[in-house]
Formats: structure tokens, C-alpha cells, sequence
């Protein structure tokens, strides 16, 4: 036998075992049953609201049960297990059977669903959801909800937590159907969260490390804005520095006030008052004097280079002026 065939066989049998007890304990309140295959024989756990009537004087009721679960079911050894329902108000299937049979009784059925729905939330259920369905009132069927709490209708949730039972009831316009949906108190949905307090004393720890963490931030921004990092000099202080540094070479290369430059005369040969020889002595002066600036400007960075080459020019053209005086002193 192919495995599909094989589950829809034991969910043919379950679905059958499950209507029989119905039927057989519907006085005793049948609320649900689970089914077990073991090596030993079926084991089989019967919910009832009255265990009592399920076993029957002597456990008469219950052998005869179980006599037929082998006849009917051809069941290995079925091993019946009949377990009282804690609060019956909980389980759907018990709920079910209330209802339908107050709708069998003459209930209306807006008092009987309100009525039921409320009796259920008052025993702790976290949503319940009453339908139902068939000639409610007139010759034309319709569908009426009761609705309370939080229910879940689909996924896994719904399959695992969600308590399910159905009912019938046989009116003179016709049936009924009646479908109970429970969420059991203490049941964890996978959207349920949880808000856990803190202690001040928490709290105030976790300020202070905030503080803390925010002064030590300033710092080294205030830090990184003044000076950077440890050895580093800020942009604007080595450009300072740099020129300093030519203004001092400049002064190192001024001449001596009241006379010209000595070294310069020295190694031509002449006397500090004496004129040039020719202009071809001059020429090489500033020549020598561009390439000097030049090796300067190479060492200064370029906001300085336009000052130092302004210097030059002026201290050519006061040198040119300083030599044509000098040339006039000597031809009066």
C-alpha cells in the first residue's frame, strides 16, 4: 500500500472512531479523543466531562465499547484510557455540544451564542470564536459569528493551539452546524512579547556610562580640532612656522646698514664703496640672488612663495638703486 493511501485510510478511521464516541457518549460529555498505535495494542485516551458514565456500573459501559472499537474498527487489542476534563468550559468539543443542544431546546440563538461565548472568556480563555451556520432563523440559511479575545485562524498556531469541536443541531427548518474555536489560557503565540522592568539603579548606571562616553567623545574632538593627534602640527601652525623660517634667512642676507654687502665686494676684490666693475658684475649679483630665492621657495609651501618672490624684487630694485647713487657720487 502506497504511503498517501495509508494516511488517508487512518484519517478515514480516526474521523470514524471520533463520530462513534460521539454518538455512544454524547450524555457523558464527549470532549475529544487521542489515537496511539503501539507494539501492545491501540492505545486509545477518551476526554469525558462525567468519566463516570463512560465506564459504566462495573465497567460494563466500557467493555462494551471496546467490544465494538474490535468489530466495527477491526483494532488490535484496544486499551481505552478515560481521563476527566479539568474545565469543560475550555474544551471546544464539549462546548460544542452545549450549545447545540440549547438551540435544539428552544434557545434563541444570538442569547445562546453571547451567552456561551461569555461563559468561555470568563474561564480564562485568551479568544474564542462561536459559528454558526444553516437556517438560523427563516427558510434561508445564513451564517452568524461570535467573536471574543484573539483567535488564530491559520498556520501552525492555528493547527497546535487553536482548540477546535463541532456540533449538529437538528431544528424543525432544518440543521445547524455548530463550530467552537478556543485559545487555552497560557497558550504562547509566536507574536507574544514580553516588557521586563528595570531596577533605577539600572537606569542610573546606564546614564552615567552614557555621560561618560559623551564627555570622552567632546574631548577628542576638541582634541582633534586644536592640535590632532599626538606629533602632528595643525596645517596653519607649519605655515607659520615656514615663514618665519624665510624671514629669517631673509634678514641673515640683508646687507648692513650704511653699506653694501661685504662678502659680495670682498670676493670681487673691490672696496665697500667702490661701484661695480661693469654691469655684467651686476647681472651675476642678481642672478645669484634668483637662484638663492629659488632654493628658498623650494623648501617654503606655495602661499608662501608669491610674498618671498615680492621680497626679492624689492631688494633687487633697492640694490639697482643703491648702485646708480653710488655712480653718480663718483662721477660729481
Amino acid at each position: 500500500m502506497a504511503d498517501e493511501q495509508e494516511f488517508i485510510e487512518d484519517g478515514l478511521q480516526r474521523s470514524q472512531i471520533d463520530e462513534f464516541f460521539a454518538e455512544e457518549l454524547s450524555r457523558a460529555g464527549y470532549g475529544g479523543m487521542e489515537v496511539a498505535h503501539t507494539p501492545m495494542g491501540t492505545q486509545i485516551v477518551l476526554k469525558a466531562e462525567k468519566p463516570g458514565m463512560v465506564i459504566g456500573k462495573g465497567g460494563k459501559n466500557i467493555r462494551k465499547i471496546t467490544t465494538q472499537l474490535e468489530e466495527r474498527f477491526d483494532l488490535d487489542d484496544p486499551q481505552i484510557d478515560v481521563q476527566e476534563v479539568d474545565e469543560p468550559d475550555l474544551n471546544a468539543q464539549i462546548v460544542a455540544d452545549r450549545l447545540a443542544n440549547a438551540l435544539e431546546r428552544g434557545w434563541y440563538f444570538r442569547k445562546a451564542g453571547h451567552t456561551t461565548i461569555d461563559r468561555i472568556m470568563e474561564s480564562g480563555a485568551l479568544g474564542a470564536e462561536i459559528v454558526l451556520s444553516g437556517k438560523v432563523t427563516g427558510a434561508r440559511s445564513r451564517v452568524e459569528k461570535f467573536n471574543r479575545g484573539y483567535i488564530k485562524h491559520n498556520g501552525e498556531p492555528a493547527e497546535e493551539i487553536v482548540d477546535d469541536g463541532q456540533g449538529v443541531a437538528v431544528m424543525k427548518l432544518g440543521t445547524i452546524g455548530v463550530r467552537v474555536k478556543i485559545i487555552p489560557p497560557g497558550a504562547e503565540l509566536p507574536d507574544d512579547f514580553e516588557v521586563s522592568e528595570v531596577e533605577a539603579s539600572e537606569v542610573e548606571d546606564l546614564i552615567v556610562e552614557e555621560e561618560e562616553a559623551e564627555e570622552e567623545l567632546e574631548g577628542l574632538l576638541e582634541g582633534a580640532e586644536a592640535g590632532g593627534p599626538e606629533g602632528e602640527v595643525p596645517e596653519e601652525a607649519a605655515e607659520t612656522e615656514a615663514a618665519d623660517d624665510v624671514a629669517e634667512l631673509e634678514i641673515d642676507e640683508e646687507e648692513p646698514e650704511g653699506g653694501a654687502r661685504p662678502e659680495r665686494h670682498e670676493e670681487k676684490g673691490a672696496s665697500p664703496t667702490s661701484p661695480p666693475d661693469s654691469e655684467e658684475a651686476v647681472e651675476e649679483e642678481l642672478d645669484d640672488l634668483a637662484a638663492e630665492v629659488e632654493e628658498e621657495a623650494e623648501d617654503v609651501e606655495p602661499d608662501d612663495f608669491d610674498d618671498l618672490e615680492a621680497d626679492a624684487e624689492e631688494e633687487a630694485d633697492e640694490l639697482l638703486e643703491e648702485m646708480e647713487t653710488e655712480e653718480e657720487e663718483t662721477e660729481e
